[in-house]
């Protein structure tokens, strides 16, 4: 095969071992994220919900509390929730991401926790290889304008978003008092979503470097590196 404009020192062959997945001893570690600080928020409801079948699954499984979260433009590394969502980015295997949609859209509180994620730390992206699936609640009848938005963010932040999502419509008949989700159909899919995530997880964790590594960016790594010992004079 002759391909005379690529570096096939750089390109490496993709092999059905590379790509196998990876056993190892703790459990996938999902974080989840909701969209909403009211009282009675059914994004959190719907995300606690979805803990619950995860934990059963055998996830270890972590909640953020968005409330007190500052504005991303208010540049605060050292606050105390954006060192706490930080920690658990980096902790986590895996996220799942509910909005209420308002106004058509994703909350502000939900993007804000987005925007707070850093793209690069180093060499290493917060969310790069992480595994996301993506769900909305809604006041009303059932749209996926939050959701669609949702994976836009998830492929622009290099994550691995599932296939199957999740729309609950009139989230308020849906829940009981206690914050339950009542048996129907869009709770089954919120079991489905929730099934495809650990099954996603389990082949891909210990796996998102090799599977996220890009042939663009080891040619850019090299160029920087024949540049720097290229150098005449330090």
């Amino acid at each position: 095969m002759n391909l005379p404009n690529i570096d096939l020192g750089l390109l490496e062959k993709p092999t059905v071992e590379k790509v196998q997945a990876k056993k190892l001893e703790h459990p996938p570690r999902i974080l989840l994220l909701y969209g909403s600080n009211r009282d009675r928020s059914y994004s959190r409801l719907a995300v606690q919900e979805a803990g619950r079948i995860l934990e059963y699954f055998g996830a270890e499984v972590k909640t953020f509390h968005p409330k007190g979260l500052p504005l991303p433009e208010d540049g605060d590394m050292q606050h105390p929730k954006v060192k706490e969502l930080h920690e658990l980015l980096a902790w986590s295997e895996g996220m799942v991401w509910c909005s209420p949609e308002r106004h058509g859209s994703m909350s502000s509180i939900l993007k804000a926790q987005i925007d707070w994620v850093p793209l690069a730390a180093g060499a290493i992206r917060a969310t790069q290889g992480k595994t996301l699936a993506v769900m909305q609640v809604c006041g009303g009848s059932q749209s996926f304008n939050a959701i669609n938005q949702l994976r836009i963010l998830g492929r622009w932040m290099r994550m691995i978003t599932i296939p199957n999502q999740s729309s609950v419509p009139k989230a308020f008949l849906e829940f009981e008092e206690d914050g339950r989700m009542k048996p129907s159909s869009y709770y089954q899919r919120i079991v489905d979503v929730m099934e495809e995530l650990y099954k996603f997880t389990l082949l891909t964790r210990g796996q998102s470097a090799y599977l996220t590594d890009r042939y663009s960016e080891r040619v850019e790594s090299a160029e920087e590196l024949l540049k720097r010992v290229n150098q005449k004079s330090i």
